[in-house]
Protein backbone atom coordinates (compact mmCIF):
# COMPACT_ATOMS: atom_id res chain seq x y z
CA UNK A 1 0.00 0.00 0.00
CA UNK A 2 1.54 3.38 -1.35
CA UNK A 3 2.05 5.72 2.13
CA UNK A 4 2.27 9.08 0.91
CA UNK A 5 1.09 12.82 1.19
CA UNK A 6 3.14 14.79 -1.52
CA UNK A 7 1.47 15.01 -4.38
CA UNK A 8 4.07 15.42 -7.54
CA UNK A 9 2.72 17.68 -9.93
CA UNK A 10 5.07 17.58 -13.17
CA UNK A 11 6.04 21.20 -14.23
CA UNK A 12 7.84 21.23 -17.19
CA UNK A 13 11.14 23.84 -16.34
CA UNK A 14 13.88 23.98 -18.73
CA UNK A 15 17.37 23.35 -16.67
CA UNK A 16 20.79 24.34 -18.28
CA UNK A 17 21.78 20.76 -18.93
CA UNK A 18 18.64 19.65 -21.04
CA UNK A 19 18.36 21.62 -24.52
CA UNK A 20 15.09 23.99 -24.62
CA UNK A 21 13.03 21.74 -27.36
CA UNK A 22 12.90 18.26 -25.74
CA UNK A 23 9.23 18.49 -25.86
CA UNK A 24 7.17 17.56 -29.17
CA UNK A 25 3.93 16.26 -29.01
CA UNK A 26 3.86 11.99 -28.89
CA UNK A 27 0.62 10.30 -27.90
CA UNK A 28 0.74 7.11 -26.02
CA UNK A 29 -2.26 4.29 -26.07
CA UNK A 30 -4.42 3.56 -23.33
CA UNK A 31 -3.43 2.10 -20.11
CA UNK A 32 -5.97 2.15 -17.30
CA UNK A 33 -7.92 4.98 -18.72
CA UNK A 34 -7.04 7.44 -16.91
CA UNK A 35 -3.93 10.31 -15.51
CA UNK A 36 -4.61 13.04 -13.13
CA UNK A 37 -1.01 13.24 -11.74
CA UNK A 38 2.68 12.19 -12.03
CA UNK A 39 2.90 10.21 -8.42
CA UNK A 40 0.60 7.54 -7.09
CA UNK A 41 -0.80 9.23 -3.57
CA UNK A 42 -2.58 7.69 -1.15
CA UNK A 43 -3.94 8.40 2.27
CA UNK A 44 -1.59 10.85 4.57
CA UNK A 45 0.81 9.18 6.93
CA UNK A 46 0.21 9.30 10.14
CA UNK A 47 3.21 11.28 11.69
CA UNK A 48 3.31 11.12 15.94
CA UNK A 49 4.54 14.07 17.53
CA UNK A 50 8.39 13.93 18.49
CA UNK A 51 8.67 11.69 15.23
CA UNK A 52 11.46 12.52 12.12
CA UNK A 53 9.41 12.23 8.74
CA UNK A 54 11.37 11.43 6.00
CA UNK A 55 9.72 12.29 2.61
CA UNK A 56 11.26 10.33 0.02
CA UNK A 57 10.29 10.78 -3.62
CA UNK A 58 11.15 7.28 -5.21
CA UNK A 59 10.98 6.42 -9.19
CA UNK A 60 8.09 4.06 -9.82
CA UNK A 61 9.81 1.25 -11.16
CA UNK A 62 10.45 0.00 -7.59
CA UNK A 63 7.02 0.70 -6.12
CA UNK A 64 6.03 -2.09 -4.68
CA UNK A 65 9.49 -3.20 -3.52
CA UNK A 66 9.42 -0.04 -1.53
CA UNK A 67 6.26 0.21 -0.18
CA UNK A 68 6.55 -3.15 1.85
CA UNK A 69 9.92 -2.13 2.86
CA UNK A 70 8.97 1.50 4.07
CA UNK A 71 5.63 -0.34 5.98
CA UNK A 72 8.47 -2.66 7.64
CA UNK A 73 10.26 0.25 8.58
CA UNK A 74 7.81 2.47 10.23
CA UNK A 75 6.57 -0.87 12.00
CA UNK A 76 9.58 -1.47 13.62
CA UNK A 77 10.15 2.25 15.56
CA UNK A 78 13.92 2.73 14.47
CA UNK A 79 15.06 5.87 15.92
CA UNK A 80 17.48 8.64 15.39
CA UNK A 81 20.80 9.09 17.76
CA UNK A 82 18.81 11.55 20.00
CA UNK A 83 16.00 9.23 20.19
CA UNK A 84 13.55 10.72 17.68
CA UNK A 85 11.21 8.12 16.11
CA UNK A 86 11.78 7.94 11.91
CA UNK A 87 8.66 7.78 9.98
CA UNK A 88 9.38 7.39 5.84
CA UNK A 89 6.63 8.64 3.73
CA UNK A 90 6.93 7.73 0.26
CA UNK A 91 5.57 9.01 -3.27
CA UNK A 92 6.20 7.35 -6.25
CA UNK A 93 7.23 9.37 -9.29
CA UNK A 94 8.88 9.76 -12.58
CA UNK A 95 12.28 10.53 -12.55
CA UNK A 96 12.43 13.37 -15.13
CA UNK A 97 8.87 14.75 -13.39
CA UNK A 98 10.32 14.71 -10.10
CA UNK A 99 13.65 16.27 -10.95
CA UNK A 100 12.05 19.27 -12.51
CA UNK A 101 9.44 19.78 -9.60
CA UNK A 102 12.58 19.59 -7.11
CA UNK A 103 14.22 22.33 -8.96
CA UNK A 104 10.79 24.32 -9.44
CA UNK A 105 10.39 24.00 -5.99
CA UNK A 106 7.00 22.48 -5.84
CA UNK A 107 8.40 19.48 -4.45
CA UNK A 108 10.65 19.20 -1.25
CA UNK A 109 11.72 15.97 -0.15
CA UNK A 110 14.45 15.17 2.58
CA UNK A 111 15.62 12.28 0.26
CA UNK A 112 14.98 11.58 -3.42
CA UNK A 113 16.05 8.02 -6.17
CA UNK A 114 15.22 9.15 -9.25
CA UNK A 115 16.10 5.69 -12.03
CA UNK A 116 19.64 6.50 -12.21
CA UNK A 117 22.58 8.42 -11.52
CA UNK A 118 22.02 10.39 -15.27
CA UNK A 119 19.73 12.61 -13.25
CA UNK A 120 21.32 13.31 -10.34
CA UNK A 121 23.78 14.66 -12.67
CA UNK A 122 21.34 16.86 -14.17
CA UNK A 123 19.94 18.28 -11.11
CA UNK A 124 23.09 19.22 -9.56
CA UNK A 125 24.58 20.96 -12.23
CA UNK A 126 21.39 22.99 -12.08
CA UNK A 127 21.49 23.46 -8.52
CA UNK A 128 24.98 24.27 -8.38
CA UNK A 129 24.53 27.35 -10.70
CA UNK A 130 22.37 28.81 -7.96
CA UNK A 131 23.89 27.30 -4.94
CA UNK A 132 27.55 26.16 -6.03
CA UNK A 133 26.47 23.56 -4.03
CA UNK A 134 25.35 19.95 -5.18
CA UNK A 135 21.76 19.12 -4.20
CA UNK A 136 22.99 15.95 -1.77
CA UNK A 137 26.35 16.81 0.43
CA UNK A 138 27.25 13.09 -0.68
CA UNK A 139 27.48 10.91 -3.49
CA UNK A 140 24.08 9.05 -3.92
CA UNK A 141 24.25 5.69 -3.24
CA UNK A 142 22.80 2.92 -5.89
CA UNK A 143 19.97 0.01 -4.14
CA UNK A 144 19.33 -2.07 -6.78
CA UNK A 145 19.36 -3.13 -10.23
CA UNK A 146 16.67 -2.68 -12.86
CA UNK A 147 18.05 -3.07 -15.89
CA UNK A 148 16.77 -1.86 -19.34
CA UNK A 149 15.66 -3.84 -22.30
CA UNK A 150 12.83 -5.09 -24.84
CA UNK A 151 9.68 -6.57 -24.29
CA UNK A 152 8.46 -8.27 -26.87
CA UNK A 153 5.27 -10.59 -27.44
CA UNK A 154 6.83 -14.39 -26.39
CA UNK A 155 6.36 -16.21 -29.56
CA UNK A 156 8.20 -12.86 -31.60
CA UNK A 157 10.61 -13.18 -29.39
CA UNK A 158 11.25 -16.84 -30.00
CA UNK A 159 11.52 -16.30 -33.54
CA UNK A 160 14.33 -14.04 -33.52
CA UNK A 161 15.67 -17.00 -31.40
CA UNK A 162 15.14 -15.48 -27.75
CA UNK A 163 16.56 -16.50 -25.06
CA UNK A 164 19.67 -18.46 -27.03
CA UNK A 165 20.51 -15.81 -29.56
CA UNK A 166 21.27 -13.03 -29.01
CA UNK A 167 19.44 -9.96 -30.40
CA UNK A 168 20.75 -6.19 -30.26
CA UNK A 169 19.31 -2.78 -31.25
CA UNK A 170 20.87 -3.31 -34.88
CA UNK A 171 18.52 -6.50 -35.03
CA UNK A 172 15.77 -3.90 -33.77
CA UNK A 173 16.47 -1.28 -36.36
CA UNK A 174 16.82 -3.65 -39.67
CA UNK A 175 13.32 -5.78 -38.26
CA UNK A 176 11.29 -2.11 -37.90
CA UNK A 177 13.58 -0.75 -41.43
CA UNK A 178 12.48 -3.50 -43.42
CA UNK A 179 10.02 -3.31 -45.86
CA UNK A 180 8.65 -6.87 -45.83
CA UNK A 181 8.73 -6.92 -41.64
CA UNK A 182 8.14 -9.79 -39.75
CA UNK A 183 7.69 -11.65 -43.35
CA UNK A 184 11.78 -11.97 -43.36
CA UNK A 185 11.52 -14.22 -40.31
CA UNK A 186 9.08 -16.15 -41.87
CA UNK A 187 6.46 -14.88 -39.93
CA UNK A 188 4.45 -12.48 -42.70
CA UNK A 189 1.06 -12.89 -41.17
CA UNK A 190 2.13 -10.27 -38.21
CA UNK A 191 2.93 -7.56 -40.68
CA UNK A 192 4.94 -4.67 -40.11
CA UNK A 193 6.94 -4.36 -37.04
CA UNK A 194 5.78 -1.81 -34.62
CA UNK A 195 7.69 -0.27 -31.52
CA UNK A 196 7.27 1.75 -28.42
CA UNK A 197 9.51 3.87 -25.75
CA UNK A 198 8.92 6.77 -23.41
CA UNK A 199 9.48 9.73 -24.32
CA UNK A 200 13.84 10.41 -23.12
CA UNK A 201 12.94 14.22 -21.82
CA UNK A 202 10.52 12.44 -19.28
CA UNK A 203 11.03 9.40 -18.76
CA UNK A 204 14.16 7.28 -16.87
CA UNK A 205 13.13 4.13 -19.11
CA UNK A 206 12.96 6.50 -22.73
CA UNK A 207 16.18 8.12 -21.79
CA UNK A 208 18.54 5.17 -20.57
CA UNK A 209 16.76 2.94 -23.98
CA UNK A 210 17.95 5.51 -26.12
CA UNK A 211 21.08 5.88 -24.71
CA UNK A 212 21.34 1.84 -24.71
CA UNK A 213 20.63 2.23 -28.52
CA UNK A 214 23.17 4.85 -29.30
CA UNK A 215 25.88 2.93 -28.00
CA UNK A 216 24.57 -0.31 -29.18
CA UNK A 217 24.35 1.35 -32.69
CA UNK A 218 27.73 2.84 -32.41
CA UNK A 219 29.28 -0.50 -31.13
CA UNK A 220 30.94 0.76 -27.80
CA UNK A 221 30.53 -0.39 -24.26
CA UNK A 222 32.72 2.47 -23.15
CA UNK A 223 33.24 6.61 -23.14
CA UNK A 224 30.66 8.18 -25.46
CA UNK A 225 31.23 11.44 -27.07
CA UNK A 226 28.20 13.97 -27.99
CA UNK A 227 29.89 13.82 -31.71
CA UNK A 228 29.64 10.00 -31.93
CA UNK A 229 25.97 10.60 -30.69
CA UNK A 230 25.45 13.12 -33.84
CA UNK A 231 27.31 10.59 -36.32
CA UNK A 232 26.02 9.70 -39.40
CA UNK A 233 25.23 6.25 -38.94
CA UNK A 234 23.75 6.55 -35.66
CA UNK A 235 21.38 9.42 -36.54
CA UNK A 236 19.99 6.79 -39.55
CA UNK A 237 19.69 4.11 -37.34
CA UNK A 238 18.01 6.32 -34.73
CA UNK A 239 15.78 7.38 -38.01
CA UNK A 240 14.84 4.20 -39.19
CA UNK A 241 14.10 2.96 -35.59
CA UNK A 242 11.56 6.04 -34.91
CA UNK A 243 9.69 5.73 -38.26
CA UNK A 244 8.77 2.66 -37.14
CA UNK A 245 8.06 3.74 -33.87
CA UNK A 246 4.26 4.48 -33.05
CA UNK A 247 4.08 4.95 -29.13
CA UNK A 248 5.84 7.27 -26.80
CA UNK A 249 4.69 7.83 -23.05
CA UNK A 250 5.46 9.61 -19.73
CA UNK A 251 5.54 5.97 -17.63
CA UNK A 252 6.86 2.31 -19.11
CA UNK A 253 4.10 0.75 -17.46
CA UNK A 254 1.90 2.55 -20.02
CA UNK A 255 3.00 1.09 -22.82
CA UNK A 256 2.57 -2.59 -21.92
CA UNK A 257 -0.83 -1.63 -20.43
CA UNK A 258 -1.18 -0.53 -24.38
CA UNK A 259 0.04 -4.20 -25.53
CA UNK A 260 -2.35 -5.76 -23.25
CA UNK A 261 -5.49 -3.98 -24.17
CA UNK A 262 -4.83 -3.84 -28.08
CA UNK A 263 -3.04 -6.58 -28.35
CA UNK A 264 -0.36 -7.89 -30.52
CA UNK A 265 -1.24 -6.33 -33.52
CA UNK A 266 -1.21 -3.11 -32.31
CA UNK A 267 2.28 -3.20 -30.42
CA UNK A 268 5.21 -5.94 -30.84
CA UNK A 269 7.49 -4.41 -28.17
CA UNK A 270 8.49 -1.87 -26.42
CA UNK A 271 11.65 -0.98 -24.58
CA UNK A 272 10.89 -1.02 -20.42
CA UNK A 273 12.79 -2.14 -17.75
CA UNK A 274 13.22 -6.01 -16.72
CA UNK A 275 10.49 -5.71 -13.80
CA UNK A 276 7.95 -4.00 -15.29
CA UNK A 277 8.09 -6.85 -17.85
CA UNK A 278 7.82 -9.68 -15.04
CA UNK A 279 5.52 -8.14 -12.81
CA UNK A 280 3.10 -8.04 -15.80
CA UNK A 281 3.35 -11.39 -16.78
CA UNK A 282 2.88 -12.54 -13.50
CA UNK A 283 0.43 -9.84 -12.13
CA UNK A 284 -1.59 -9.47 -15.57
CA UNK A 285 -1.30 -12.55 -17.33
CA UNK A 286 -4.90 -13.38 -17.93
CA UNK A 287 -5.23 -10.17 -20.00
CA UNK A 288 -2.12 -10.90 -21.89
CA UNK A 289 -2.83 -12.85 -25.60
CA UNK A 290 0.72 -14.44 -24.79
CA UNK A 291 3.19 -14.34 -22.22
CA UNK A 292 5.65 -11.30 -22.81
CA UNK A 293 9.78 -12.16 -23.29
CA UNK A 294 12.52 -9.58 -21.62
CA UNK A 295 15.36 -9.48 -24.05
CA UNK A 296 18.58 -7.79 -22.68
CA UNK A 297 19.91 -5.93 -25.75
CA UNK A 298 23.04 -8.21 -26.76
CA UNK A 299 25.39 -5.08 -26.98
CA UNK A 300 24.91 -4.15 -23.09
CA UNK A 301 22.62 -1.81 -21.35
CA UNK A 302 22.29 0.32 -18.57
CA UNK A 303 21.61 -2.06 -15.52
CA UNK A 304 19.79 1.25 -13.72
CA UNK A 305 20.74 1.10 -9.80
CA UNK A 306 18.46 3.55 -8.58
CA UNK A 307 20.25 5.78 -6.67
CA UNK A 308 19.72 7.46 -2.96
CA UNK A 309 20.09 10.78 -2.44
CA UNK A 310 20.05 12.92 0.77
CA UNK A 311 19.25 16.17 -0.33
CA UNK A 312 20.92 17.75 3.01
CA UNK A 313 22.48 20.44 0.82
CA UNK A 314 18.77 22.00 0.42
CA UNK A 315 17.31 24.40 2.70
CA UNK A 316 14.20 22.56 3.66
CA UNK A 317 16.15 19.42 4.92
CA UNK A 318 16.96 19.46 8.78
CA UNK A 319 20.21 17.73 10.16
CA UNK A 320 18.35 15.31 12.12
CA UNK A 321 16.03 14.90 8.73
CA UNK A 322 19.63 13.77 6.69
CA UNK A 323 20.26 11.52 9.56
CA UNK A 324 17.16 9.72 9.45
CA UNK A 325 17.47 9.79 5.82
CA UNK A 326 20.60 7.67 6.16
CA UNK A 327 19.16 5.32 8.82
CA UNK A 328 16.48 4.43 5.79
CA UNK A 329 19.33 4.19 3.36
CA UNK A 330 21.37 1.79 5.31
CA UNK A 331 17.99 -0.22 6.24
CA UNK A 332 17.54 -0.80 2.56
CA UNK A 333 20.60 -1.81 1.99
CA UNK A 334 20.89 -4.50 4.23
CA UNK A 335 20.59 -8.07 2.65
CA UNK A 336 16.88 -9.18 4.50
CA UNK A 337 16.03 -6.16 2.36
CA UNK A 338 17.79 -6.89 -0.79
CA UNK A 339 16.20 -10.11 -1.06
CA UNK A 340 12.82 -8.52 -0.65
CA UNK A 341 13.46 -6.83 -4.02
CA UNK A 342 13.57 -10.09 -5.68
CA UNK A 343 10.30 -11.15 -4.56
CA UNK A 344 8.65 -7.49 -6.14
CA UNK A 345 10.97 -8.19 -9.78
CA UNK A 346 13.93 -6.18 -8.92
CA UNK A 347 17.75 -7.73 -8.71
CA UNK A 348 20.09 -7.35 -5.66
CA UNK A 349 23.38 -5.06 -5.70
CA UNK A 350 24.83 -8.07 -4.34
CA UNK A 351 24.98 -10.34 -7.56
CA UNK A 352 26.08 -13.59 -5.06
CA UNK A 353 22.74 -13.29 -3.56
CA UNK A 354 20.77 -15.80 -5.54
CA UNK A 355 17.55 -15.16 -8.30
CA UNK A 356 14.61 -17.41 -7.45
CA UNK A 357 11.26 -17.19 -8.99
CA UNK A 358 9.67 -14.72 -9.45
CA UNK A 359 12.86 -13.80 -11.72
CA UNK A 360 12.88 -16.84 -13.65
CA UNK A 361 12.47 -17.39 -17.35
CA UNK A 362 9.08 -19.11 -16.90
CA UNK A 363 8.55 -15.86 -16.01
CA UNK A 364 9.88 -14.04 -18.85
CA UNK A 365 13.21 -13.10 -17.54
CA UNK A 366 16.43 -14.94 -18.23
CA UNK A 367 17.87 -15.30 -14.34
CA UNK A 368 21.21 -16.55 -15.98
CA UNK A 369 22.16 -12.73 -17.73
CA UNK A 370 24.31 -10.32 -14.90
CA UNK A 371 26.47 -7.06 -15.56
CA UNK A 372 29.38 -9.68 -16.63
CA UNK A 373 27.52 -11.39 -19.61
CA UNK A 374 25.67 -8.35 -20.61
CA UNK A 375 27.80 -5.26 -20.26
CA UNK A 376 27.01 -2.42 -17.62
CA UNK A 377 26.95 0.66 -19.98
CA UNK A 378 27.69 4.06 -18.58
CA UNK A 379 24.88 5.80 -17.20
CA UNK A 380 24.39 9.10 -19.40
CA UNK A 381 25.81 12.67 -17.93
CA UNK A 382 24.19 15.91 -18.96
CA UNK A 383 25.81 16.43 -22.06
CA UNK A 384 25.23 12.83 -23.48
CA UNK A 385 21.69 12.93 -22.01
CA UNK A 386 20.99 16.56 -24.11
CA UNK A 387 22.36 15.11 -27.29
CA UNK A 388 20.35 11.42 -26.82
CA UNK A 389 17.11 13.54 -26.40
CA UNK A 390 17.89 16.42 -29.47
CA UNK A 391 18.77 13.43 -31.99
CA UNK A 392 15.69 11.89 -30.60
CA UNK A 393 13.59 14.99 -31.40
CA UNK A 394 15.63 15.30 -34.84
CA UNK A 395 14.77 11.70 -35.88
CA UNK A 396 11.28 11.15 -34.30
CA UNK A 397 7.96 10.97 -36.86
CA UNK A 398 6.61 14.51 -36.37
CA UNK A 399 2.61 14.93 -35.20
CA UNK A 400 -0.76 16.51 -36.28
CA UNK A 401 -2.56 17.49 -33.30
CA UNK A 402 -6.32 18.70 -33.58
CA UNK A 403 -7.37 20.35 -30.43
CA UNK A 404 -10.86 20.53 -29.92
CA UNK A 405 -12.21 22.16 -27.17
CA UNK A 406 -16.06 22.46 -25.47
CA UNK A 407 -17.11 26.09 -25.28
CA UNK A 408 -20.71 25.28 -24.12
CA UNK A 409 -22.32 27.32 -21.43
CA UNK A 410 -21.57 24.75 -18.60
CA UNK A 411 -17.45 25.52 -18.94
CA UNK A 412 -18.72 29.28 -18.17
CA UNK A 413 -16.36 30.77 -15.43
CA UNK A 414 -13.26 28.50 -13.70
CA UNK A 415 -13.17 26.16 -16.14
CA UNK A 416 -13.12 28.08 -19.68
CA UNK A 417 -10.53 30.12 -17.92
CA UNK A 418 -8.15 27.28 -17.05
CA UNK A 419 -8.74 25.38 -20.16
CA UNK A 420 -7.70 28.13 -22.14
CA UNK A 421 -4.81 29.09 -19.90
CA UNK A 422 -3.46 25.09 -20.25
CA UNK A 423 -4.09 24.76 -24.06
CA UNK A 424 -2.09 28.02 -24.52
CA UNK A 425 0.78 26.56 -22.57
CA UNK A 426 0.36 23.12 -23.83
CA UNK A 427 0.78 25.04 -27.85
CA UNK A 428 3.71 26.50 -26.93
CA UNK A 429 5.56 23.31 -26.15
CA UNK A 430 5.09 21.84 -29.43
CA UNK A 431 7.68 21.58 -31.95
CA UNK A 432 7.90 23.86 -34.84
CA UNK A 433 7.44 20.91 -37.42
CA UNK A 434 4.20 19.25 -35.58
CA UNK A 435 1.43 20.76 -37.23
CA UNK A 436 -2.15 21.95 -35.39
CA UNK A 437 -5.73 22.72 -36.18
CA UNK A 438 -8.25 23.91 -33.57
CA UNK A 439 -12.07 22.99 -33.38
CA UNK A 440 -14.66 24.36 -30.90
CA UNK A 441 -18.14 22.94 -30.20
CA UNK A 442 -20.99 23.89 -28.31
CA UNK A 443 -24.82 24.40 -30.58
CA UNK A 444 -22.67 23.74 -33.77
CA UNK A 445 -18.99 22.76 -34.43
CA UNK A 446 -16.52 25.93 -35.77
CA UNK A 447 -12.88 25.02 -37.44
CA UNK A 448 -11.12 28.17 -35.93
CA UNK A 449 -7.92 26.57 -37.11
CA UNK A 450 -6.76 24.42 -39.98
CA UNK A 451 -3.77 21.90 -38.99
CA UNK A 452 -0.87 24.47 -40.07
CA UNK A 453 2.32 24.23 -38.94
CA UNK A 454 3.00 24.93 -35.40
CA UNK A 455 6.02 27.74 -36.34
CA UNK A 456 3.53 29.44 -38.72
CA UNK A 457 0.40 29.57 -36.63
CA UNK A 458 1.51 29.24 -32.87
CA UNK A 459 1.55 32.47 -31.83
CA UNK A 460 -1.57 33.90 -33.38
CA UNK A 461 -2.96 30.61 -32.34
CA UNK A 462 -2.27 31.05 -28.70
CA UNK A 463 -4.15 34.33 -28.91
CA UNK A 464 -6.88 32.93 -30.41
CA UNK A 465 -7.61 30.91 -27.77
CA UNK A 466 -6.69 33.04 -25.04
CA UNK A 467 -10.16 34.81 -26.18
CA UNK A 468 -12.35 31.74 -26.04
CA UNK A 469 -15.97 32.56 -24.35
CA UNK A 470 -18.18 29.69 -23.53
CA UNK A 471 -22.04 29.17 -23.96
CA UNK A 472 -25.19 27.42 -25.65
CA UNK A 473 -25.07 23.62 -25.77
CA UNK A 474 -22.96 20.87 -26.38
CA UNK A 475 -22.98 19.02 -29.87
CA UNK A 476 -19.92 16.42 -28.39
CA UNK A 477 -20.84 13.45 -31.17
CA UNK A 478 -20.43 15.73 -33.68
CA UNK A 479 -17.56 17.60 -32.81
CA UNK A 480 -15.47 13.92 -33.09
CA UNK A 481 -17.32 12.94 -36.50
CA UNK A 482 -15.89 16.06 -37.90
CA UNK A 483 -12.18 15.90 -36.07
CA UNK A 484 -11.60 12.23 -36.93
CA UNK A 485 -12.85 13.45 -40.57
CA UNK A 486 -10.42 16.17 -40.48
CA UNK A 487 -7.45 14.59 -39.26
CA UNK A 488 -8.32 11.40 -41.79
CA UNK A 489 -8.22 13.68 -44.43
CA UNK A 490 -4.96 14.59 -43.56
CA UNK A 491 -3.78 11.72 -43.14
CA UNK A 492 -4.49 10.37 -46.20
CA UNK A 493 -3.34 13.59 -48.16
CA UNK A 494 0.27 12.91 -46.09
CA UNK A 495 0.39 9.63 -47.10
CA UNK A 496 -0.47 10.54 -50.89
CA UNK A 497 2.63 13.06 -50.39
CA UNK A 498 4.95 9.91 -49.10
CA UNK A 499 4.96 11.69 -45.57
CA UNK A 500 4.46 9.52 -42.64
CA UNK A 501 3.44 11.51 -39.11
CA UNK A 502 1.26 10.55 -36.08
CA UNK A 503 -2.33 11.73 -36.20
CA UNK A 504 -4.43 12.94 -32.83
CA UNK A 505 -6.66 14.32 -31.73
CA UNK A 506 -7.10 16.03 -27.98
CA UNK A 507 -10.97 16.66 -26.96
CA UNK A 508 -11.48 18.54 -23.99
CA UNK A 509 -15.40 18.25 -22.49
CA UNK A 510 -17.17 18.37 -18.92
CA UNK A 511 -20.53 17.41 -20.23
CA UNK A 512 -22.62 14.75 -22.37
CA UNK A 513 -23.90 15.67 -25.87
CA UNK A 514 -27.33 17.82 -25.67
CA UNK A 515 -27.84 18.64 -29.39
CA UNK A 516 -28.29 15.53 -30.32
CA UNK A 517 -27.73 15.75 -34.50
CA UNK A 518 -25.62 12.77 -34.31
CA UNK A 519 -26.28 9.72 -31.96
CA UNK A 520 -23.42 8.20 -29.80
CA UNK A 521 -24.34 4.80 -31.99
CA UNK A 522 -24.26 6.97 -35.25
CA UNK A 523 -20.82 8.06 -33.71
CA UNK A 524 -19.44 4.73 -33.20
CA UNK A 525 -20.76 3.30 -36.02
CA UNK A 526 -20.24 5.73 -38.83
CA UNK A 527 -17.10 7.98 -37.74
CA UNK A 528 -14.73 6.10 -35.52
CA UNK A 529 -12.70 2.48 -36.13
CA UNK A 530 -14.05 -0.68 -34.95
CA UNK A 531 -10.56 -1.39 -33.64
CA UNK A 532 -7.54 0.74 -33.00
CA UNK A 533 -4.57 1.01 -35.35
CA UNK A 534 -0.50 1.47 -34.38
CA UNK A 535 -1.09 4.19 -37.00
CA UNK A 536 -4.33 5.38 -37.28
CA UNK A 537 -5.78 8.35 -35.90
CA UNK A 538 -6.31 8.29 -32.02
CA UNK A 539 -8.35 10.47 -29.84
CA UNK A 540 -7.10 11.48 -26.12
CA UNK A 541 -10.21 12.74 -24.51
CA UNK A 542 -9.80 14.81 -21.14
CA UNK A 543 -13.37 14.29 -19.16
CA UNK A 544 -13.08 18.46 -17.61
CA UNK A 545 -14.96 17.73 -14.19
CA UNK A 546 -17.32 15.32 -12.89
CA UNK A 547 -20.17 16.06 -15.40
CA UNK A 548 -18.48 14.82 -18.20
CA UNK A 549 -19.54 11.73 -19.99
CA UNK A 550 -16.38 9.57 -18.51
CA UNK A 551 -18.00 5.93 -20.13
CA UNK A 552 -18.71 7.29 -23.28
CA UNK A 553 -14.81 9.53 -23.64
CA UNK A 554 -13.36 6.18 -22.60
CA UNK A 555 -14.78 4.14 -25.05
CA UNK A 556 -13.45 6.44 -27.78
CA UNK A 557 -10.61 6.62 -26.14
CA UNK A 558 -10.66 2.73 -26.51
CA UNK A 559 -11.41 2.67 -30.03
CA UNK A 560 -8.92 4.81 -31.25
CA UNK A 561 -5.90 3.52 -29.62
CA UNK A 562 -5.69 6.93 -27.32
CA UNK A 563 -5.94 7.23 -23.81
CA UNK A 564 -9.18 8.97 -21.03
CA UNK A 565 -7.61 11.63 -18.98
CA UNK A 566 -9.41 13.15 -16.47
CA UNK A 567 -8.75 16.35 -14.75
CA UNK A 568 -10.29 19.37 -13.16
CA UNK A 569 -9.04 22.95 -13.31
CA UNK A 570 -6.24 22.29 -10.47
CA UNK A 571 -4.87 19.33 -12.49
CA UNK A 572 -5.47 20.22 -15.82
CA UNK A 573 -2.29 21.68 -16.63
CA UNK A 574 -0.02 18.47 -15.28
CA UNK A 575 -3.23 16.46 -17.99
CA UNK A 576 -1.62 18.84 -20.98
CA UNK A 577 1.64 18.03 -19.87
CA UNK A 578 1.10 14.86 -19.98
CA UNK A 579 0.06 14.49 -23.30
CA UNK A 580 2.76 16.48 -24.25
CA UNK A 581 5.20 13.60 -23.20
CA UNK A 582 2.97 10.85 -25.14
CA UNK A 583 2.71 12.18 -28.84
Amino acid sequence: MNRTRLIFFGILTVTACVILSVVVIQFLNPADGSETAVTNPTDEIEVPAGSVLVTLASSNTKESWLDQVVEKFNAEQVETSAGSPIVVDVSHVTSGGSMNAILDGSSQPVAWSPGDQSWVDQANDTWRQRTNLPLASQSCAPTIYAPLGFAMWRPMAETLGWPETPIGWDTIVELAADPEGWASSGRPEWGQFQFGHTHPAYANSGLLSMTSFVYGIAGKTDTLTPAEIYAPNVEEAMRQLEENTSKYGRQAPALLEAMAQQGPSYLHAAAVPEADVVRFNIERGNELTFPLAFIFPAGGTIWADHPYCILDNAEWVAEEQAEAAQIFLDYLLAREQQEMAIDNYLRPLDTNIPLHAPMSLENGTDPSVTPSTVASLPSPNADISAAVIDLFNITKRKATILIVLDVSGSMEGERIRTARDATVEFLSRLDANDEVGLLIFHDSVNELSPATRVGNVGEALSRRVAELISGGNTALYEAVCQAVETTTALQAEDLAAGETRLYGIILLSDGEDTMGTVTENQMFATCLPANAEADGVKIFPIAFGEAADQDVLNRIANVTGGRLFTADPTSISNVYLSISAEQ
